[in-house]
């Protein structure tokens, strides 16, 4: 499996983000999307998930699903944590399941995997910044996808919390799997770096 981008260009609010970019990145690799605030890391996530439309270029997934987009065989984890506080740890994963589709998980396995096991039963408003974020890492577990997509993946987790992603996304790319990653913190991973340049 081969995950392109071609001559990619990303305008926002009448301004160019980037252009000319190319990248690929295939089975069992890494991407480290780094630059300053401003660059365009995040712009080139989504438009690789398909949240925004390049204003040029195009991407492509060679050796996925014929039937399914780009988008249906990726996971998006942005900044914010797509949760509901009022339903409990397991009523939001299962959530994601039925709304992502695809075989899913065993549900416990998954929050097993993240140390949430403990809190399924707690609405998802009582857990800290850090366990919102492991809840959301579990929303990768719960449906396999080939493509993670990871804004800042590291944010709000403590050391044990990053050393458990650490080890999630090594079985990822150990099963085949491909990660792009915008972050300004080393991964943990072996990764190749993508430069993004601008500012502000």
């Amino acid at each position: 499996m081969r995950l392109s981008g071609r001559n990619l260009k990303c305008v926002r609010g009448g301004r160019e983000v980037f252009s000319g970019l190319d990248f690929a990145t295939s089975s069992g690799e890494a991407l480290a999307v780094t630059g300053p605030n401003g660059s365009g890391k995040t712009s080139l996530l989504r438009v690789v998930a398909g949240l925004l439309v390049p204003a040029d270029g195009v991407v492509a997934l060679e050796g996925g699903e014929d039937e399914l987009s780009l988008p249906e065989q990726a996971h998006y984890l942005g900044h914010r944590d797509a949760l509901k506080p009022a339903l409990s740890v397991a009523e939001n994963l299962s959530f994601w399941r039925e709304f992502l589709g695809g075989k899913a998980q065993d549900a416990t396995h998954c929050l097993a995997a993240v140390a949430l096991d403990h809190a399924a039963h707690l609405p998802a408003a009582y857990l800290s910044a850090g366990q919102r974020r492991r809840l959301s890492i579990a929303r990768l577990l719960t449906v396999r996808r080939p493509v993670w997509l990871l804004d800042e993946p590291t944010s709000a987790l403590d050391t044990a919390g990053q050393e458990l992603f650490v080890r999630l996304m090594r079985e990822h790319l150990a099963g085949g799997g491909i990660i792009v990653a915008a972050t300004h913190l080393p991964l943990g991973i072996d990764a190749r770096d993508l430069r993004m340049g601008g500012g502000g």
